[in-house]
């Protein structure tokens, strides 16, 4: 009898930690995915869709983002690297790394006889003392002449001087403020990647549309700029109300004020009108006799560009109607308006309102042309991270002198949640066990040296060189990260992890149409 439920106690347990076992491989699965690529000498991935079309590229997210992930604790981490990417715009392949390591750590402790309530109570306490010890840790920017702002960006854009230098001269049109303190201001928007472009730093904006027809004037000086939130086209009638009397003089009247209205934009000697829809064509022919460059169907986020930097008042079309004086205080200005026909692009540049930088970097081939952006709006993120958070020593050393000071933290835990806090040690430290074995050496011996080499000096800006295996200060090699992207990472590897340990049971839901279905015969 005894030995039935001795029996039947082994089977539940395991049954227990069949949820957990699923979740941890799919989560190993993901982070195994991206942690080749982590480091100096991280490698790259190939993505390839069903037609054959292939994306190579080194950036977490995007690999997270393309890859197939069907199962739904997979899709958690992507989701939390997403939000990563959202919020900061980097760090999202140490996010995953760690996270995975911290699941693989929590399920270890919890197949031992960890109960998962102690693992999780040992996590919380162990991510609290680590968040505390990175923020001490991070050194301010001293303003964006500090040397250590080319070095964020040089890291972030994987050693790609070129971009990282075009990201600093951006940030210095910008203005430290504009990067600091407006909180709707995402640096990595100002980025732009084209083919046969050079690269170029200017103040303005690329509207990606061609001016409506070559009649159009192709460049213009000193010009006021019209941004129509809408379609220029005239009020619409229903077909029922055409066919009336009184609907087919509204019509008219529609079509005669439409026209007063376009006449009413030449009159104000408008250079540059800028449509979010559809432009008529009676529209189009008197703005083309007047001289006045129009391009229409402009996407929201580029309008609003525009309108920020030429001062622009983004209004409807019911808005032309609007007396003059008060449709010229809606104008903006730009000191120089010029299209493209080669890139297919309107530039705008100089303007009344805000600093408004563009980052054009050139590619040789359409093959990186995406792998050239996401290089240089990662390092523009970091560049920005790093004027709001400060910078803290890259390469791991960081994580592994935090690492160092939650061990003092177990010392003063009883019970079994220290085993909690002994996964968070474990996942501080995968960043430079990763690096390390990206770069060709042997991790373990590589993460004893660098302990020993901290413990003795005192630095915790020790880590491995890639280059020689040696152990190198970050500091004086120039390896920063931004002190943000890394907290912040370390925060959504927590929370990742106590969701999937959290889960004890895996259930299918039924589908929602059986379920309305099943609803309907039950009335």
């Amino acid at each position: 009898m005894s030995l039935k439920k001795e029996a039947i106690s082994g089977s539940e347990v395991d049954e227990k930690l069949a949820a957990l076992m699923t979740n941890s491989n799919a989560i190993r699965a993901i982070a195994s995915a991206v942690e080749g690529t982590l480091g100096p000498k991280g490698l790259d991935t190939m993505l390839v869709d069903k037609f054959g079309d292939v994306v190579i590229t080194n950036d977490g997210v995007t690999i997270l983002t393309m890859m197939e992930a069907n199962h739904p604790a997979a899709r958690m981490l992507i989701n939390i690297a997403k939000a990563q990417q959202e919020e900061i715009g980097d760090g999202t392949t140490t996010a995953t790394v760690m996270a995975g390591a911290l699941v693989s750590a929590g399920f270890e402790q919890v197949a031992k006889g960890v109960p998962v309530a102690r693992v999780i109570e040992g996590l919380r306490v162990g991510l609290k003392r680590a968040l505390e010890a990175m923020s001490e840790q991070a050194r301010p920017v001293e303003g964006l002449s500090d040397p250590a702002v080319r070095q964020v960006a040089l890291v972030a854009g994987r050693e790609h001087g070129d971009i990282a230098d075009l990201v600093v001269r951006a940030a210095v049109l910008v203005g430290e403020d504009k990067l600091r303190d407006d909180p709707t201001f995402k640096f990595s928007d100002t980025i732009i990647a084209e083919e046969g472009a050079e690269n170029q730093v200017f103040m303005g904006v690329i509207i990606n549309k061609e001016r409506m027809n070559r009649q159009m004037p192709k460049e213009l000086e000193r010009v006021k700029v019209l941004v129509i939130d809408d379609a220029l086209e005239p009020e619409e009638i229903e077909d029922e109300a055409l066919g009336t009397e009184a609907g087919f003089s509204r019509y008219l009247q529609l079509q005669a004020e439409f026209k007063d209205n376009i006449n009413k934009i030449a009159g104000l000697q408008v250079g540059l009108v800028l449509v979010d829809r559809g432009v008529d064509d009676a529209a189009e022919e008197i703005l083309t006799d007047n001289g006045i460059m129009v391009v229409q169907r402009v996407s929201n986020k580029e309008l609003r560009k525009a309108s920020e930097l030429t001062g622009a008042r983004m209004i409807k079309r019911t808005g032309l109607k609007k007396a003059v004086d008060e449709l010229e205080k809606c104008l903006g200005y730009a000191d120089r308006v010029y299209s493209d026909e080669k890139l297919e692009q309107v530039w705008v540049m100089g303007g009344k309102g805000k600093p408004m930088a563009t980052v054009l970097v050139g590619a040789a081939t359409s093959e990186v042309v995406g792998e050239r952006e996401r290089i240089a709006k990662d390092a523009a993120s970091s560049v920005q991270s790093a004027i709001k958070g400060g910078v803290v020593p890259g390469g791991g050393a960081m994580e592994l002198a935090v690492a160092r000071e939650v061990e003092k933290v177990r010392e003063g835990i009883r019970g079994m949640a220290a085993y909690g806090v002994d996964c968070v040690v474990e996942a501080l430290k995968r960043p430079m066990a990763q690096i390390v074995a990206n770069a060709g050496f042997n991790p373990l011996e590589k993460l004893g040296d660098v302990i020993a080499a901290q413990v003795e000096t005192g630095k915790h800006s020790l880590a491995v060189d890639c280059d020689s295996g040696q152990v190198a200060d970050m500091d004086e090699l120039g390896v920063v990260d931004p002190a943000n992207v890394k907290i912040y990472a370390l925060k959504a590897a927590g929370e990742v992890a106590e969701a999937i340990l959290r889960i004890d049971t895996i259930i299918k839901k039924r589908e929602e149409k059986d379920m309305h279905d099943k609803d309907i015969v039950n009335q």
